[in-house]
């Protein structure tokens, strides 16, 4: 006896579930926010590298010159508490000649982090540093003591971009869009330090250093539902 069993039932189309209605017509847009900021914190990366074939005498060298150059930022009124090693390292050096390795002595370095709030005193603090020895600046950045305040207001202004985007699509469309979003996600944006880029510095009287403006951004993606 043969029988014919009917077909199975179909799958759901995506976006619907089986018993449900549909998912309401939506609109996702992102928005994005700006904030400029006054910096009001500078941190200064410098120090002394010493060269040389005999490596005592170099780390000597190298000690007097930093404990010159901490005494002297003391002197200009910075916390000890401000001033730490950020890098120390002693790295032999090597020449290559007829694809030989031929040892020629030793580098040491000893780098020191100066965070400060003084910002417009950022030439004088290097200045100073080098007149007492320092041959190195390896960074110079501007940054902000609140950046959870600026953060925030970065962020209200996102969502109120992506909401005047959803609007003006909304009115393209001839439709309505609800008064509440239905989702909002933060966008992962990273704000970046202003970057003022030195390396190995000469003595130079009154270094003219601008802390600019400190950009603060966020970003979101937002869904609203219309009629």
């Amino acid at each position: 006896m043969y029988g014919f069993a009917p077909p199975p039932p179909l799958p759901p189309s995506p976006g619907y579930r089986a018993g449900n209605p549909p998912s309401p017509a939506s609109i996702e847009v992102t928005g994005d926010g700006i904030v400029s900021v006054v910096p009001d914190r500078a941190v200064i990366v410098l120090g002394a590298v010493t060269e040389g074939e005999s490596l005592a005498p170099l780390q000597a060298e190298n000690a007097r010159i930093i404990s010159a150059v901490i005494d002297s930022l003391l002197q200009l009124g910075i916390p000890r508490d401000s001033i730490q090693t950020d890098e120390f390292r002693i790295d032999p050096q090597y020449d290559f000649q007829d694809g030989k390795q031929i040892f020629r002595g030793y580098r040491v370095t000893h780098l020191l982090k100066i965070t400060t709030e003084r910002v417009g005193e950022t030439g004088t603090i290097v200045d100073t540093a080098v007149s007492k020895g320092a041959n190195s600046v390896s960074g110079i950045s501007f940054r902000t003591s609140q950046p959870q305040k600026y953060g925030k207001e970065a962020l209200a202004l996102a969502v109120r971009n992506a909401r005047e985007k959803a609007l003006t699509i909304a009115a393209s469309l001839g439709v309505t869009l609800a008064a509440v979003p239905e989702s909002v996600q933060e966008l992962s944006r990273q704000n970046e330090p202003v970057p003022y880029k030195a390396t190995m510095l000469a003595a130079s009287p009154a270094t003219p250093i601008q802390p600019g403006e400190l950009h603060v951004y966020a970003a979101v993606s937002v869904r609203y539902t219309f009629s």
